[in-house]
């Protein structure tokens, strides 16, 4: 797992985990990567110092990342690429307040926080695995 300081064209910082510099280098080349802010795919790596730290516990970071991946997939509704509909009907009284994840387009997560929606991207490495759909 590797962390990356990040600034959008705006100027915001913001972090982001990656399985590797690979990783975020395809997911930066395909315009995956958004600023969580404002919304923003101009993203660039800001400098930082490398730091890996073990929690009280002893937990590596992949530990970590693990049990979060863990609480999400347990504690949260998957909503797939509804995410964006279904966050704005929760915010609106519309639909029942729930833990929800799942995916947006860059466009859709820069209009959420246009709204003042409380939504954050989930990174990588603590996002469980999509369901598959069954036919």
């Amino acid at each position: 797992m590797i962390r990356y300081a990040l600034t959008c064209a705006n100027e915001d910082q913001f972090e982001g985990w990656f399985s590797s510099s690979a990783d975020y280098d395809d997911q930066e080349r395909r315009g995956l990567i958004a600023c969580p802010v404002c919304g923003s795919a101009e993203v660039r790596k800001a400098p930082m110092a490398p730091a890996v730290a073990r929690s009280r516990e002893g937990d590596s970071p992949a530990e970590i990342a693990a049990k979060v991946r863990r609480h999400i997939k347990e504690k949260f509704d998957y909503v797939g690429d509804g995410f964006a509909d279904e966050a704005r009907a929760i915010h609106d009284g519309d639909a029942p307040d729930r833990p929800i994840w799942g995916e947006a387009t860059p466009e859709e997560a820069k209009s959420m926080a246009e709204e003042g929606l409380p939504v954050a991207p989930l990174p990588a490495p603590f996002a469980p695995v999509v369901p598959r759909k069954l036919n």
